[in-house]
């Protein structure tokens, strides 16, 4: 069994492959070992075995924190009364939030992967258009109001920011429904 193959989480698995190796090893060597040094592995032995304890410990913290952490971002990212979508320069959805789903009237999983272009109505894609050259040639935060529309779905206006990441060269945007504001 290699070690691609093993499953490292099992406790009852890791211990019986560990006593495998152990045995292997023993008939490799074959010679007896004096009891100085069987007391000198011993204690070497639990002391490892404290500090793996240890460090389980540690890395169970970690993992809990984390998970804490990321049910917290999910749900401010989520469930956020404000739309966040990220896209590429072309105007690809790779990911967005509830609201901005709701914004444009779609399923937020079937959006992804679309272009957000066909969520613009059309009196509003030159100005959409503009803004993401802008942001995409400056890196710095741009900002626009165009409205949301497509189909047989009913338009919204909104208020657009934006900015583009560092190295994955994907535009962040907020967006916030403005249509109760007129």
């Amino acid at each position: 069994m290699n070690n691609e193959e093993f499953d490292f989480t099992d406790p009852r698995l890791l211990r019986e492959k560990a006593e495998e190796l152990l045995k292997q090893k023993l008939v490799k060597t074959n010679k007896p070992l004096p009891e100085t040094d069987v007391k000198k592995l011993l204690h070497e032995l639990q002391v490892h075995q404290i500090e793996l304890e240890m460090q389980n410990e540690e890395l169970r913290q970690a993992y809990e924190t984390a998970e804490t952490a990321l049910k917290k971002y999910t749900m401010l990212y989520d469930l956020s009364p404000m739309g966040y979508l990220t896209i590429e320069s072309d105007g690809t959805v790779e990911e967005l939030n509830f609201t901005a789903a709701d914004m444009i009237g779609e399923r937020r999983f079937s959006l992804a992967g679309s272009n957000f272009f066909l969520f613009i109505a059309e009196e509003s894609k030159p100005v959409f258009n503009n803004f993401l050259s802008k942001v995409f040639a400056s890196h710095t935060k741009e900002s626009c109001k165009v409205v949301l529309g497509h189909d047989l779905t009913p338009t919204v206006q909104v208020y657009m920011e934006g900015i583009v990441t560092g190295d994955d060269n994907k535009c962040l945007l907020s967006v916030v429904d403005i249509s109760g504001f007129k």
